[in-house]
């Protein structure tokens, strides 16, 4: 292994340099943008395994392009993940996803020799595809992993007509082999995840770290309004069936819906037809996304949004059809996991962390499929993210290591006890396991 540990802030700091290093693998000049199966996937898989392998891990690229890490010794050891990805949106920031691998291997380093006397063997995993940037379809790297791999997904085309068979072998993979990409269950301990948070409510609460209960419950829809194309300085409003202002009512019966009910929806993209300035719209297609904490809780507010449609098509005079092309269900985080974040939160000197629920999707919700999983989110001033302007302090990192250092030798304890139960860690138990 890499010998004595570093303290957590020069760790932190290390990281630092390293989301400015990865920053610097982009395809685009005016911002990042480093997309699956590209050549920029390709070298920051090559970077981070560098730095994998000075932290005394060994590396391998699995069938579907993720970049694994993991500590030597015995392989009979139940597999203790830790990850997030390292592909981006188009003009990203440099820490979403980036800093979770980065605080993997800070945790490592962190150890120091002692990782490799640990009942778990712990392996950091850089996911390459959870944005869905290129193909349109999210997590398509820990849906391999989680062995849940859709073979439909191979006609999948980029902007540029590449499919994803196309991209696999370009890259150096054998899209026969994706489904080796597969973990087995039984070989897990479980996933941790460290991620800013994409949202205000940690920096509201004065906090730098927080407890994920779960990950948002999602589903999207594609709607398409019809009503009819006439010319606008002829036709009077009563006659009129006007197909964009149904979509724009519509929007806002989906934003008022959803803060009534403490939901969230959103309208992203519109398009109407025929688009020219003196005619009445007769076609108008947009989306909802709609995100809840629970099941039921999300689907009871589209019911509601449904029958807004219908009243505003009868009310308009319009035809709405709706397709969904999207779901997920929510993902709860593992209360043995979460007490196990919380432990090591509390060790920060942070005393009652925030619980929050992720309103985003992770590579979290794949992995929950196969084991159980839980998340540390990190204070995001502002809230921002998937924007150059997304940004963690290098304080807030550094409690957020030396917190995930904890969880994972809370993690490790509850595997080496007999019973299988939580031992409940103190915080002086905590400082004398993370000291360097």
């Amino acid at each position: 292994m890499s010998g004595a540990s570093r303290p957590a802030t020069d760790l932190a700091r290390i990281v630092a340099d390293r989301c400015d290093e990865l920053a610097r693998i982009s395809s685009s000049a005016e911002g990042i943008r480093r997309v699956y199966l590209t050549p920029e996937h390709a070298r920051a898989n090559a970077l981070a395994a560098v730095w994998m392998a000075e932290a005394g891990l060994r590396t391998w690229e699995d069938a579907a392009g993720n970049l694994h890490g993991r500590v030597a010794g015995d392989d009979a050891r139940p597999v203790l993940l830790i990850g997030s990805h390292l592909d981006t949106v188009v003009d990203a920031g440099r820490y979403d996803g980036i800093v979770g691998v980065l605080t993997g291997i800070a945790v490592v380093e962190l150890l120091g020799d002692r990782v490799t006397d640990l009942p778990v063997a712990i392996e950091v995993v850089a996911f390459s595809d959870e944005e869905g940037t290129r193909f349109g379809k999210a997590l398509l790297g820990s849906s391999a992993m989680a062995g849940v791999w859709d073979d439909a997904w191979w006609d999948l085309a980029d902007d540029d007509g590449v499919t994803l068979r196309e991209a696999f072998t370009a890259h150096g993979l054998d899209p026969a082999r994706v489904h080796e990409a597969a973990v087995d269950p039984a070989t897990l301990a479980g996933y941790l995840e460290a991620h800013i948070e994409q949202g205000p409510y940690l920096e509201r609460a004065g906090q730098a770290l927080g407890v994920v209960t779960s990950i948002a419950a999602a589903r999207r829809f594609s709607v398409d309004v019809v009503g009819e194309a006439r010319h606008a300085g002829g036709t009077p409003y009563e006659m009129r069936h006007d197909a964009l202002l149904g979509a724009a009512e519509a929007a806002l019966a989906v934003e008022r819906i959803c803060i009534d009910e403490q939901h969230i929806g959103t309208v992203g993209s519109m398009h109407v037809e025929p688009g020219a300035v003196n005619v009445v719209p007769g076609h108008a297609r947009f989306s909802v996304d709609l995100r809840g904490e629970f099941d039921d809780g999300r689907d009871r507010v589209w019911d509601a949004i449904e029958q807004a449609f219908a009243a505003i098509a009868v009310r308009r005079g319009l035809e709405v059809t709706v397709s969904e092309v999207h779901r997920a269900p929510a993902v709860l985080c593992a209360p043995h996991l979460m007490d196990a974040v919380r432990a090591g939160i509390t060790a920060t000197g942070q005393h009652e962390p925030l619980e929050l629920f992720s309103r985003a999707g992770h590579d979290a919700m794949s992995l929950g499929q196969v084991t159980d999983v839980a998340m540390l989110f990190l204070r995001n001033p502002g809230g921002i993210s998937h924007h150059p302007d997304e940004f963690v302090s290098t304080e807030d990192v550094a409690v957020g290591i030396d917190a995930m250092t904890t969880a994972v030798l809370a993690v490790a304890a509850g595997v080496a006890t007999p019973a299988g139960v939580m031992p409940q860690a103190t915080d002086a138990d905590a400082d004398a396991e993370v000291a360097p």
